[in-house]
């Protein structure tokens, strides 16, 4: 039997950072009814973005912020777009170079992700925000 589910969730980060986000998809996988399909995400923002990335150890974050650190500084001279304060470009070229989108497979009614897989809202402004996260569950 067919099933779906399309759910919105909203998202308050702390700033800069990530922000799990695997319990509350899991949730929403088991409560679609889906046992066989895939769920995709949706980020609907341009200065934040979806990841999955190792969930056990937490330096593995710390090494990739710090990364983009020096990839994408805040405040580089050569951004003209600063509307909203010196993370604004920044931001945006961050989740161009990662995404808004994830699809996970379903199998036997739970997402398959891996041993060490968590799934992370990865917030690119450095102040506080609210995210709003469309959750798509579909299959059988």
């Amino acid at each position: 039997m067919f099933c779906q589910s399309v759910t919105e969730l909203t998202i308050v980060t702390r700033g800069r950072g990530f922000h799990e986000v695997t319990n509350e998809i899991a949730r929403l996988v088991r409560a679609s009814g889906v046992t066989t399909g895939l769920c995709t995400l949706h980020l609907r923002h341009t200065s934040a973005s979806l990841l999955i990335q190792e969930n056990a150890d937490p330096d593995v974050r710390v090494d990739l912020e710090n990364f983009f650190a020096r990839l994408v500084p805040d405040g580089d001279p050569h951004f003209i777009h600063t509307a909203e304060g010196e993370d604004d470009m920044s931001a945006h070229i961050r989740t161009a170079l990662t995404t808004v989108n994830l699809s996970i497979p379903v199998a036997d009614g739970a997402l398959t992700l891996g041993t060490w897989q968590g799934i992370y809202l990865w917030e690119h402004r450095t102040h506080s925000h609210c995210r709003k996260l469309v959750v798509h569950v579909l299959g059988e």
